[in-house]
């Protein structure tokens, strides 16, 4: 009897490798000796094993096996209120929220790696000394410093990354029907959709919590909100249904700076293309370098307007902008407080805008920017703009801006060129038609050698 119940207690010990300490404590402590009888589906509501065995046969296990231990009163398992995990968080160390996330969830935790932000939390999880996962996923459009920096990660920190490819299938039938290029011409939602959303989705299906590098600072207009920890809004976990996956955002409340000088200070690698003025990386055909001025998600995506600037990897976490999209919410255009307000910059009416537009003899140039407040783009350049205005201030040059959202925003594409949030606009002194401002460049030197230039 005592070989026999053993190797049954051996057995089913060797399977809570893979399930989180708090459970494998309490199937310890309820444990109950399998039966012949009827008494093994008692403890059906513990975790299954992964890699459970095949039932034994009445013939190998003996009689005096069946009998059962005592009863053990079932503890309750409450669920974790995240929310208040947050809040008891919101003021901890990227190494000790991390620390957290790992030894809740040992095994069943991976971190997400792409960028600069990811080899961040790789470093603070090796300073935790716990184990941990890393995965990622290879769109097979990346570039090629990007899969040398991979290789560079594994070989510095002696791991390997489990990469999620998109399904071959797929791909094959996107780049068959609108070729490989596609999302110039009707957006990045689909490209993104196949190669990154869905093999994400499988990736997590494997978890019960990630770990992200999310900043609330990339992207003040859709990642502001973002908690340090949370239930995943928009996928599942292993256990599948909501609330089955947990998403850990340690760089939550950290800022770019913050960022850049652990990395200078832990001296680990990052991506070539750092150093050639890539900020915000994703595939090679969507990214390109961020130019003086401009916001880091600028470089993602550059022929979209500044709404579109998310592949979908964190939907649940992106305000939905679709009232201020049109820069309205219930109604009303002033959802986000108004920017460029200085007196060297004049706020023009519709009114004011469409005789500028007329004039064929102005007295004066004139430089405004079609902008809209919630655009963190606008936002981004607000200080050199309003540095530029001063400037220019008794010069002769007007400086001048006109909110170009909401219902005006088909005037300003139809009749002032507006293609995406901001667009700049000269309005020479002896010409009736203005110059658009072509350049990505949004700092003072940039703007003054435009102005010079006309």
């Amino acid at each position: 009897m005592a070989l026999a119940s053993s190797s049954a207690i051996s057995a089913s010990f060797s399977s809570l490798s893979l399930v989180p300490q708090e459970f494998r404590a309490l199937q310890i402590s309820s444990f109950v000796v399998p039966s012949v009888a009827g008494n093994s589906a008692r403890r059906r509501w513990l975790v299954k094993p992964v890699n459970a065995e095949r039932k034994r046969s009445d013939s190998i296990v003996p009689l005096a096996a069946t009998v059962a231990a005592p009863e053990v009163a079932e503890k309750v398992v409450e669920p974790e209120d995240y929310q208040k995990l947050a809040e008891e968080l919101e003021e901890a160390s990227t190494l000790a929220i991390i620390d957290k996330a790992l030894e809740k969830f040992g095994n069943d935790i991976a971190i997400a790696f792409s960028g600069a932000e990811d080899v961040v939390l790789i470093e603070n999880a090796k300073l935790t000394g716990r184990p941990f996962r890393v995965f990622s996923l290879d769109t097979g459009r990346l570039n090629s410093e990007t899969y040398r920096f991979f290789d560079t990660v594994e070989k510095h920190y002696g791991i390997r990354i489990e990469y999620m490819f998109p399904d071959a299938v797929e791909v094959q039938g996107l780049v068959r029907t609108k070729g490989l290029f596609s999302f110039y011409e009707d957006g990045h939602q689909e490209c993104c959709r196949v190669r990154k959303v869905r093999p994400l989705r499988r990736a997590l299906k494997g978890l019960r919590a990630w770990i992200t590098g999310q900043r609330k600072d990339q992207s003040p207009g859709t990642r502001s909100e973002i908690p340090v920890v949370q239930v995943d809004p928009s996928f599942e976990g292993m256990d599948s249904g909501i609330g089955s996956l947990v998403k850990w955002n340690p760089l939550a409340n950290a800022s770019g700076h913050d960022i850049w000088n652990f990395l200078r200070t832990m001296n680990v690698p990052i991506n070539a293309l750092h150093l050639q003025g890539y900020v915000s990386i994703g595939c090679e055909p969507c990214t390109r370098p961020v130019l003086p001025g401009q916001h880091e998600r600028e470089g993602r995506w550059w022929w979209e307007d500044a709404m579109a600037k998310e592949c979908g990897l964190h939907k649940g976490n992106i305000k939905q902008e679709a009232e201020t999209q049109n820069g309205k919410a219930n109604g009303s255009t002033q959802l986000n407080a108004d920017i460029f307000s200085t007196e060297n910059v004049v706020n023009l009416s519709r009114t004011g805008i469409e005789n500028l537009a007329r004039l064929e003899d102005r007295k004066e140039p004139w430089l405004v920017v079609l902008y809209a407040p919630w655009c963190r783009f606008c936002q981004a350049m607000e200080g050199s703009y309003v540095e530029l205005a001063e400037k220019l201030a008794g010069s002769g040059v007007k400086v001048g801006k006109f909110r170009a959202d909401g219902e005006q925003k088909e005037f300003a594409e139809r009749e002032l060129q507006l293609g995406s949030f901001p667009t700049i606009l000269f309005f020479p002194k002896h010409s009736a038609r203005p110059v658009k401002y072509s350049s990505g460049k949004r700092d003072v030197d940039s703007f003054m050698a435009f102005v010079n230039a006309l």
